[in-house]
């Protein structure tokens, strides 16, 4: 990954973390908790795509694996979220904007259902079934309801930051011969001009420049007579 792509994705993370244990995690509302932390990782793959979102997943949630209070096994929620953020950033829209709010709720809902059917499966593999004891049906409708209301307030954003950390000066060398390509294929489709690339341009303009000063003397000529 880039650099402006590592430190936004750090620094995103990091507040969606600190605000999930010190706010979110202290509501106490029935069921599951808002995933602040999930909603930030598919906001980021939907703009980097499978890869940067498999990755920021990863890091994502073996930060929340570390952070207290955690009481799980380390790296649980690293193969989560990296598998959350891998999907996610197959969804990536074009250019990294989306055309409707349909597609992203989907994913959002898609998310949040398939992380807490994922987290519990993990679980159970090492020995973990608080899930069965609160109820995995509850924990999926309140994960994916808390999650679908929270998305338009966190997703929008986290893309908009991210699109615009891809214009950054630290981004990758050839930016310039990029726009410069695109500068020159604007004017040649906004003038109609081909610059640099046909032979006897100029020559060409002239000549049609000398046709229509001989029909402007031919006409004058003619209403003269």
């Amino acid at each position: 990954m880039r650099v402006n792509r590592i430190l936004l994705s750090t620094a995103l993370v990091v507040v969606a973390l600190v605000l999930q244990v010190s706010v979110l995690a202290r509501l106490h509302l029935p069921g599951a908790v808002p995933d602040l932390l999930l909603l930030t990782v598919l906001g980021l793959a939907l703009v980097y795509g499978h890869v940067g979102g498999a990755l920021v997943g990863f890091g994502a949630g073996l930060l929340a694996d570390l952070a207290p209070p955690a009481d799980h096994a380390a790296g649980r929620y690293a193969l989560v979220l990296c598998v959350i953020g891998y999907l996610a950033g197959l969804a990536k829209p074009d250019y990294g904007r989306l055309k409707s709010a349909t597609g992203s709720m989907l994913v959002v809902v898609a998310a949040a259902i398939g992380s807490t059917l994922l987290y519990a499966g993990v679980g159970a593999l090492v020995g973990d079934t608080a899930a069965r004891h609160v109820g995995l049906g509850g924990l999926l409708f309140t994960a994916a309801l808390y999650d679908l209301l929270l998305a338009p307030f966190v997703v929008p954003g986290i893309m908009a930051l991210a699109r615009r950390a891809e214009n950054d000066p630290l981004a990758e060398s050839g930016s310039a011969a990029k726009g410069t390509d695109i500068s020159s294929g604007w004017l040649s489709s906004g003038t109609g001009l081909r610059i640099g690339g046909q032979r006897g341009g100029l020559g060409g303009l002239k000549a049609k420049a000398r046709i229509r000063s001989t029909r402007v003397g031919r006409i004058k000529g003619v209403k003269r007579l």
